[in-house]
């Protein structure tokens, strides 16, 4: 009995795999695939908190990091999108406020027109609310994405100082490998395609 189970699973396991058929094994990747798995939509703080929890922090600063993030205030502003209802729209909205009252920064909001037109500007496909930029209070059209989603404290003062870094001469290659990984964590809406 034993040697007849033996036969029998194989020929069960390959009449399996024969009904499944091999267009259903494995397939590459699609960017619709990537784009799903990079942006995470939620509705709720407990939703947003478990895709934050996620997210590495930044530890490594260099040492004059405090000093040239003040400095840079005057120069410089963040403008995010926002929408009403929108979870991660108000994090950000809190963590940025943190920000500018460490480091003195103006923070300001963009209607979603202006968001999606900036996205589309630097050939970013418009994932939803939040977005935040950095740019030269002088000029509106110069400016570098610093997060996509809400994101830690840490993270996003790294990439406001990578960002006007950028924006006053470092290589953007250079300031773009040293960036925080946006989140993609983003507000959910009734019409988005990628809810999890």
């Amino acid at each position: 009995m034993k040697k007849e189970a033996r036969l029998l699973l194989p020929v069960m396991a390959a009449t399996c795999l024969a009904v499944i058929g091999p267009a259903t094994w494995a397939r590459p990747a699609t960017r619709e695939d990537a784009r799903a798995a990079a942006i995470h939509p939620v509705a709720s703080t407990v939703q947003m908190q478990a895709w934050l929890a996620r997210v590495p922090v930044t530890r490594d600063f260099p040492p004059d990091f405090a000093g040239s993030l003040r400095a840079y205030a005057p120069a410089f502003v963040i403008e995010m999108s926002t929408a009403q209802g929108c979870v991660p729209c108000a994090d950000l909205w809190d963590r940025l406020g943190t920000l500018r009252h460490h480091y003195g920064w103006q923070i300001r909001t963009l209607s979603r027109e202006d968001a999606l037109l900036r996205s589309g500007r630097l050939g970013l496909p418009w994932v939803g609310h939040p977005v935040a930029w950095v740019r030269p209070v002088d000029d509106p059209s110069r400016m570098v994405p610093i997060a996509i989603g809400t994101d830690h404290a840490a993270n996003l003062a790294r990439n406001a100082w990578l960002a006007a870094r950028m924006l006053t001469g470092v290589r953007a290659q250079v300031g773009v490998r040293a960036l925080s990984k946006f989140t993609g964590i983003v507000g959910a809406s009734p019409t988005s395609q990628f809810h999890r």
